[in-house]
């Protein structure tokens, strides 16, 4: 009996090229695993192509609601940005999807996975600390790095391969961006974005959203409620987090929301030019720190901050499966206990413009900010605290001048 692996197949013609590949060279059973996290088109007639390819099974698992509630909303409470740009659209799905190709060899006894990851990206690292984590005895095949086996170059040899084993699909021959897409985002590669010199042809390249110029002239106001960091309602309709989602990416891509041109420092040590469409997130995690900001006080939201960038780190560089990821998201999520109440923000080419936003935990007091003297404040309090609380400024600056003086009289 042959010897089975799962392979992460998305029906592009990289994984459609690697199911004969593993059947010649390792003489594999090829059960393919495509595992939604929101792709949309990109699943239609998946079964029939792996099929056709030599699969001898497929998987279509959907895992839009897992993703979201387990592994975006954790993100949201927490800010988590890479590089004060990216919103992890990627990061974030990589380690349900070798979750989820964990729970598909376990189920069909296979000893080994197979991904299609190239050896410059990130993603080689993600789909493979996920799965050591998960699953240390199964064998990880990476095509891309097994240059000795793996003699493919380029669009034309995977096409003209599939040719030479029976497989005639109609795959575009032409050059396109490389793109991932998931229901958080989309990013775009390749083409002209490997010269950050150019301009991105947004003409051309966007999929999800409008350049900001031809976003309508009006502006559309949204409002949004969250209990405990977590998107409840929409305009005042109860929904999963899926389908806020859902809906946030149709405004904000027809306002021009969300369109980022990135530089980013990969893991593997090279920098990389992309643009990123994350419509819906980009305006899900303003409204959450607009309510934070009501509700969080200082000291907090300063300890949050560094816990934000060292979740977004992580989950970048593919480590979701550790004990210090779920060490900073339970403190995330007690953060979140008064991260309750209403936000109100409008859309206009390209700007999320707040409203108003209103909770039942604000810290925000009107007699206290207000110019007015309220009795819950007196100004000559502050003399005593300036003095306390730039004490050591005023000693460094009195010991600097007893020694300018000391040195003079010398």
């Amino acid at each position: 009996m042959k010897e089975k692996v799962v392979l992460a197949y998305s029906g592009g013609l990289d994984t459609t090229t690697i199911i004969p590949w593993l059947k010649e060279k390792f003489d594999y059973d090829v059960v393919c695993c495509c595992v939604d996290v929101g792709q949309g088109a990109e699943l239609d007639g998946l079964d029939e192509r792996a099929r056709l390819s030599g699969a001898s099974k497929l998987y279509i698992e959907n895992v839009v609601d897992e993703f979201c509630d387990d592994f975006i909303v954790p993100c949201v409470q927490a800010n988590a940005v890479y590089e004060n740009k990216y919103l992890l659209g990627t990061s974030m799905a990589r380690p349900v999807i070798a979750k989820k190709l964990v729970e598909i060899a376990r189920k069909e006894g296979a000893t080994a996975i197979c991904h299609g990851a190239t050896g410059k990206g990130n993603d080689q690292i993600r789909f493979e600390l996920g799965i050591t984590a998960l699953a240390p005895d199964l064998k990880i095949i990476a095509p891309w790095r097994m240059t000795d086996i793996w003699t493919i170059q380029s669009r034309e040899d995977e096409i003209e391969y599939c040719r030479q084993h029976g497989i005639d699909l109609p795959f575009d021959m032409s050059q396109s961006y490389s793109r991932d897409r998931n229901l958080w985002h989309i990013s775009h590669e390749g083409l002209e974005l490997e010269d950050p010199s150019l301009e991105p042809n947004y003409e051309h390249l966007l999929m999800l959203s409008v350049p900001p110029e031809k976003a309508p002239d009006e502006p559309e106001y949204v409002t949004m409620t969250f209990e405990h960091g977590v998107p409840k309602t929409l305009n005042g309709k109860a929904m999963k987090v899926s389908e806020i989602i859902t809906e946030l990416n149709a405004l904000g891509g027809k306002h021009g929301i969300g369109i980022v041109d990135i530089v980013e420092n990969r893991v593997v040590g090279m920098k990389s030019h992309g643009v990123y469409e994350t419509p819906g997130g980009t305006i899900l995690m303003e409204a959450h720190q607009q309510l934070e900001e009501l509700v969080l006080d200082r000291a907090l939201m300063d300890a949050k901050k560094d816990m934000s960038n060292r979740l977004a780190q992580l989950v970048y560089e593919g480590k979701w499966f550790t004990p210090l990821r779920e060490s900073i998201q339970a403190f995330i999520e007690t953060s979140q206990k008064d991260v309750t109440g209403e936000v109100r923000f409008k859309l206009y080419k390209g700007n999320i413009i707040k409203a108003g936003t209103t909770s039942a935990y604000a810290l925000y007091d009107e007699s206290l900010a207000s110019f007015t003297t309220g009795d819950l404040y007196d100004h000559h309090d502050a003399d005593g605290f300036i003095n306390l609380f730039g004490l050591p400024l005023k000693v460094r600056a009195m010991k600097k001048l007893q020694r300018e003086e000391k040195k003079n009289q010398q």
